[in-house]
């Protein structure tokens, strides 16, 4: 069975061959391959709408000969009563070639000052990482572990936190009686 992950970031591409092993019947055989898809580029996405509409891109645009498609975006979702009024989600929507299976992880939120430089467009998060000194990689996204590797302390990685959104979404077809 061919899937296609809509990015060639290991972190992302590895998250998603995690995950389907977990399911045998679903994904027998699974050659999982990452593909380098042209996505509309709008800086980090600022709200739920962006982030689910940047992940089902990247499926739709992965879908090429293959069974199913993965789109993992993170992006910016409004929480009241937080710190920042904004938490990082990610979300997985994965694509049959027919319908959209959509799947959320949890969420966190960033420093202040990390959220404050993402909503005024200066800058995504590893760019804004970078600017305010908190590192030295130039893409944190896809460094080991990922930003919230780096904010965990490695407690959590970023392949985790992308797992549990493809999970999330797997519920769709593994439980399709009630969708």
């Amino acid at each position: 069975m061919k899937i296609n992950v809509g990015s060639k970031n290991q972190t992302k591409v590895t998250a998603v061959k995690e995950a389907v092993a977990l399911y045998p019947s679903l994904f027998p055989n699974p050659e999982v391959i990452g593909v380098d898809i042209d996505v509309e580029l709008y800086g980090h996405p600022k709200n739920i709408e962006e982030t689910v509409n940047g992940a089902i891109e990247r499926a739709k645009k992965a879908f090429t000969n293959c069974d199913y498609s993965f789109g993992l975006e993170g992006g910016l979702l409004e929480v009241p009563l937080s710190k920042t009024g904004y938490m990082e989600v990610g979300v997985c929507a994965i694509y049959d070639g027919k319908n959209f299976h959509l799947g959320l992880s949890p969420a966190f939120e960033w420093p202040k000052s990390v959220t404050d430089l993402i909503l005024s467009g200066k800058a995504d998060a590893s760019q804004a990482f970078k600017q305010l000194g908190l590192t030295t990689d130039e893409k944190l996204g896809a460094a080991k572990g990922g930003i919230i590797g780096f904010l965990t302390e490695g407690r959590l990685t970023r392949e985790d936190f992308t797992r549990y959104s493809i999970i999330m979404a797997l519920i769709h077809l593994e439980h399709p009686e009630h969708f």
